[in-house]
């Protein structure tokens, strides 16, 4: 693999460089976004690194100075991590708080970061108590999760349940609909709804075709309004048998890639990968040629690297430390311990790596930019299956190239391969933003925190608010609503009333609508399966008296991995989990089977998480944890979080389970320890 370049470039390469430094101007849609939000709510809508956090942080700032208070939400704990750092550099550490479940600091300062899911709790716990949220502005930033099919339900009860004296302010990038979006909270909230719109990236972007050789071709040119393949690249395509960038099955020598585009000042560079694995690999496959060369960047990227790993022995001994060092190169994943995440991300931010190789994850959450992209395929595994890239997904990651303020010009730079279908990447450069739809769906925990506050009338009223109930009156706009919801959302009511019915029948909800006392305790486990954890509480099925049982058979509750064979561990050590988790199944059973038989969901209790928990609140050291594990780090510490956040609910229940409540808190400090909290400043 040879450096080249196609002689049409020459003009493009010699746009590269820093713009010169200069007072900041803020772009017309930022002015006219302070503007609008002064009196009215507002939805922002701006290519990815565009400068929406210049408006978030603005309006907070005049709202403080006024001495009033500002909730920030955001979908992703990493992201909500980032801004939190933002504005405590911004407007000092006492000024701001965070709140993501497993962190809660400063709760009372004037501005809060926290996720979309604190924030809707807090909504309903307004709502109960009658009391006001107390804050005098909302942002919602990635506002374009209201589609989300998992996260968008809590998104869209935000906006239905905000008052509406407290004004709103929406982030995203762009959506198709956002007029659509601005005429349903006109509707439901009574006043004005701006809808600020900004198509111009604040970096141009130039697409760039990879050729095996180690030529680089434009990948598109101009035809009217749009794009179509440069010429050079529709020849690759029509040769009969076009030379591979690898090996069939074997990812690309990344060094030699990367010596490509060093040779034109394309670094530094985010490679999207297909998988956690083809990442981990990827620094493996890149060599120290290019840091030798700078000796400089060297000395300061191993000692930048003590300095972030010195407060975490794991962290100091990681597996990947050695390739962070020679390669100046970093694998970037949800596979991977949150903290490692950071040091990788840091050193990205701070320009002291060539490349990071990441999921697609990574183009919706942190803010990472570089000068250039690397899209190796044009479809990406949902959970359960590839799909093609929407143009939303590509124009994130696109989004992610041309840093402003450091860059004059980002490419993005496409990979030949055989899941990489070059017309349909070109086609998606282009594309318009996709609509977004409601994702309104019920569940039992909506519907007991509901009728802590409205009878079975007024929510059939706020379901009438929804996004849905709107796109359904909306004729041809509204076909996809209609199928899923109704013609008058009947579907959504019949399916309220199923999950009320059900309710009624286990005593958690009297006849006339309101609350039981088992309702009403019920109410406050804000988690997956609270009606299966409430069974457990009223039955004694849970360990009441021991804080590493009790968080072992929590993890069963928040697990997401399926296991063919889930045995018995036979170790004497986990005889009290086996008896334990034996009498939790046997004694859940006929309460699942009844959940499934009407319809609902009862998750799969597997033993293996509930082993694995147990090892790890019994004091296990990480690296023995995770050898005996089947979850990669990252995963297992997302089980770690989640079961905390479990038992943190559980803790809450002081009043009607004292012993649990307080079993629960020390379940907590047992999971809650290096590496999975280490530094938070």
């Amino acid at each position: 693999m040879q450096p080249g370049a196609d002689t049409g470039l020459e003009k493009i390469f010699k746009k590269i460089g820093v713009p010169e430094k200069r007072k900041f101007v803020p772009d017309k849609f930022q002015i006219e976004a302070l503007k609008a939000v002064k009196n009215a709510d507002c939805l922002v809508t701006a290519p990815t690194g565009s400068g929406k956090t210049f408006i978030a942080e603005k309006t907070a700032e005049d709202i403080i100075k006024n001495n009033g208070r500002v909730w920030y939400a955001t979908p992703l704990k990493a992201l909500t991590n980032s801004i939190y750092a933002g504005f405590v550099k911004k407007f000092g550490k006492n000024r701001v708080g965070i709140l993501t479940g497993d962190i809660k600091e400063n709760s009372d300062a004037a501005i809060i970061i926290g996720t979309t899911e604190i924030l809707r709790n807090q909504l309903y716990d307004a709502m109960h108590t009658g009391q006001d949220l107390g804050c005098s502005l909302v942002i919602l930033d990635e506002a374009h999760y209201l589609g989300d099919s998992d996260r968008g339900v809590v998104w869209e009860e935000i906006l239905i349940y905000l008052p509406v004296r407290i004004p709103l302010l929406m982030l995203s990038a762009t959506i198709g609909n956002s007029k659509h979006i601005s005429a349903w909270l006109e509707s439901i909230r009574g006043k004005k709804c701006h809808v600020i719109e900004e198509t111009k990236r604040p970096v141009p972007l130039f697409p760039l075709f990879f050729h095996p050789s180690g030529t680089l071709y434009p990948l598109v040119k101009q035809s009217g309004s749009g794009f179509i393949l440069h010429k050079k690249v529709v020849d690759f395509i029509k040769t009969k048998h076009p030379p591979k960038i690898a090996l069939p099955g074997r990812l690309p020598r990344f060094s030699e890639i990367l010596k490509v585009l060093k040779e034109f000042k394309l670094l530094p560079a985010i490679f999207f990968m297909k998988s956690r694995a083809d990442c981990d690999q990827a620094v493996k496959l890149c060599s120290s040629e290019l840091l030798l060369k700078d000796k400089k960047k060297k000395a300061g990227l191993a000692a930048r690297i003590d300095e972030l790993v010195s407060k975490s022995p794991h962290l100091a001994d990681h597996s990947q430390r050695k390739y962070l060092e020679l390669t100046a190169t970093g694998s970037h994943h949800s596979g991977q311990l949150p903290a490692w995440k950071v040091v990788v991300e840091t050193l990205m931010s701070e320009g002291l790596l060539y490349a990071m190789f990441a999921t697609s994850t990574v183009a919706a959450g942190v803010n990472f930019p570089a000068r250039s992209v690397v899209i190796l395929n044009s479809d990406r595994f949902n959970g359960t299956e590839f799909m093609s890239l929407t143009a939303s997904e590509f124009q994130q990651m696109t989004g992610r190239a041309g840093r402003r303020g450091m860059d004059k010009i980002g490419f993005a730079i496409v990979l030949p391969g055989k899941f990489m279908d070059l017309k349909y990447a070109a086609k998606m450069l282009n594309a318009p933003a996709q609509d977004i739809e409601s994702q309104i769906r019920i569940n039992f925990s909506m519907v007991l925190n509901l009728l802590l506050s409205h009878n079975p009338q007024q929510i059939r009223l706020l379901l009438k608010k929804s996004f849905a109930s709107f796109m359904v009156s909306m004729g041809k706009k509204g076909k996809y609503a209609r199928r899923i919801y109704g013609n008058d959302m009947e579907y959504l009511w019949e399916d309220f009333l199923a999950h009320l019915d059900f309710l009624q029948g286990h005593g958690f909800v009297k006849k006339n609508g309101l609350l039981t006392d088992d309702g009403e305790w019920a109410s406050k486990l804000r988690i997956d399966s609270p009606l299966m954890v409430a069974h457990c509480l009223r039955n004694g099925l849970l360990p009441e008296n021991n804080p590493v049982l009790l968080a072992a058979v929590m993890a069963s509750f928040v697990n997401e991995k399926e296991f063919d064979n889930d045995r018995i561990p036979g170790n004497i050590v986990f005889k009290r989990l086996s008896k334990s988790f034996l009498k939790l199944r046997k004694g859940l059973q006929p309460f699942a089977k009844e959940l499934i038989r009407k319809g609902f969901s009862a998750p799969q209790l597997y033993i293996q998480p509930a082993a694995i928990i147990f090892f790890w609140a019994d004091d296990a050291p990480w690296s023995l944890v995770v050898q005996q594990s089947p979850f990669a780090e990252g995963d297992l510490a997302r089980l770690i979080l989640r079961t905390a956040e479990n038992l943190r609910q559980l803790a809450n229940l002081t009043t009607t389970f004292p012993v649990i409540a307080d079993t629960a808190g020390k379940s907590i400090d047992l999971l809650l320890r290096e590496p999975i909290v280490t530094y938070h400043d």
